[in-house]
């Protein structure tokens, strides 16, 4: 993998997989090299762009527009915004929807949105004549950094979030960071808890870096979110290169997600908990578990909390409104996790900062304690 500065404030992180490689562009203004940079990929000049609601209201006619001007006729499918769109039900409207477009194996779908419709649109693209290619453009912190990079699509189950999918690689992802400004804030803090969970899993100095430069970011910075983002997507893709398919070392990309998923079950996937707000609490429990279990010091967990509460972050299953159930349940909610193997639970856990591994070797009841504590504190 190799990352370049190139096309003014743009940088280029290339993934470099065997027969699906493809580029991740990072930048202020990226999206109106989105024409340019498709037509080389495409063998007659149309795609599909598929977006939802509050997405299509800020950037759809734009985008269009700017495709247009680099001769690609455009047609878009809008999809109601929200978690309850990755599901079943628009899983099928969006592939008939394909179909009834004529879209080819050699087309290109565009995926238009945050991890929702990067998920489910990336999943659409699998499993459509067994595979169209499709490209991502990110349009939250959270898909730029994390859900639109490494090919993990896929959809929810009542009997979990994310268990049905499958792994396909798009084959070019445009992050433009001028969109963020459209965000309100605790979408974009949300996705702060990704780029957080990255220092926190391997790289102790992009954590100094976030302590120190993290409010700038959230307050607009556009140098620094081009370089959180490039930081976070170059990890990220480092790990995917040498475990594509999570068989080893991408499970600690999923620092903080078995609390998270569980959480995020446990509120019914509404706006009580976003995403990146349950990875942010989910991190701390891990870091906090670890401490109880003496992997790592008793200060880190107080130092990650510490900067989650500086950015103004939800940090705890205090900070979660509404009724929680107990902790014997959450711990059920845990077991529907994908980290699950052959019956046991793995988590990630830490040495320290920027040192995360993977074990299955944590007592249930010190987890039953950390969630019983987190929930005395409501």
């Amino acid at each position: 993998m190799s990352t370049g500065v190139s096309r003014g404030t743009s940088r280029t992180v290339h993934v470099p997989l065997p027969g699906r490689e493809y580029d991740v562009v990072i930048g202020a203004g990226v999206l109106e090299q989105a024409g340019a940079l498709m037509v080389p990929l495409l063998r007659r000049k149309r795609v599909a762009i598929v977006t939802d609601t509050h997405v299509a209201e800020r950037h759809l006619a734009r985008v269009v527009e700017i495709l247009a001007a680099s001769g690609i006729a455009a047609e878009s499918l809008v999809l109601p915004a929200g978690e309850a769109t990755k599901a079943w039900g628009p899983l099928g409207t969006t592939v008939d929807w394909l179909l009834a477009q004529r879209i080819e194996r050699s087309d290109l779908v565009v995926a238009l949105g945050g991890g929702v419709i990067g998920d489910l649109v990336g999943f659409a693209a699998a499993i459509l004549r067994r595979g169209v290619r499709f490209v991502q453009v990110p349009t939250t912190l959270l898909a730029q950094v994390d859900s639109s990079v490494g090919g993990k699509t896929g959809i929810n189950s009542v009997h979990g979030k994310n268990l049905i999918g499958a792994f396909h690689q798009p084959v070019l992802v445009l992050a433009d960071t001028d969109v963020l400004t459209t965000l309100p804030r605790r979408e974009f803090l949300a996705g702060y808890g990704e780029v957080v969970k990255y220092g926190l899993l391997g790289d102790a100095g992009f954590f100094d870096w976030l302590e120190v430069n993290g409010p700038a970011m959230a307050a607009g910075d556009v140098v620094a979110r081009i370089h959180a983002v490039t930081r976070s997507v170059r990890m990220k893709a480092e790990i995917v290169i040498r475990d594509e398919t999570e068989q080893g070392d991408r499970a600690l990309l999923n620092l903080g997600h078995t609390f998270c998923h569980a959480l995020e079950a446990a509120t019914g996937y509404s706006d009580r908990l976003l995403h990146g707000e349950g990875v942010a609490i989910g991190c701390g429990l891990a870091f906090e578990l670890s401490a109880r279990l003496g992997l790592c010091s008793q200060e880190e967990p107080g130092r990650v909390r510490a900067h989650l509460q500086a950015m103004g972050m939800r940090v705890g299953l205090a900070d979660i409104p509404g009724d929680l159930p107990g902790a014997e349940e959450l711990l059920a909610l845990m077991g529907q996790d994908k980290k699950v193997v052959d019956g046991t639970l793995r988590f990630i856990l830490a040495r320290g900062i920027g040192e995360a591994f993977v074990t299955a070797d944590v007592p249930k009841e010190a987890v039953l304690g950390l969630l019983r504590d987190g929930l005395a504190g409501r």
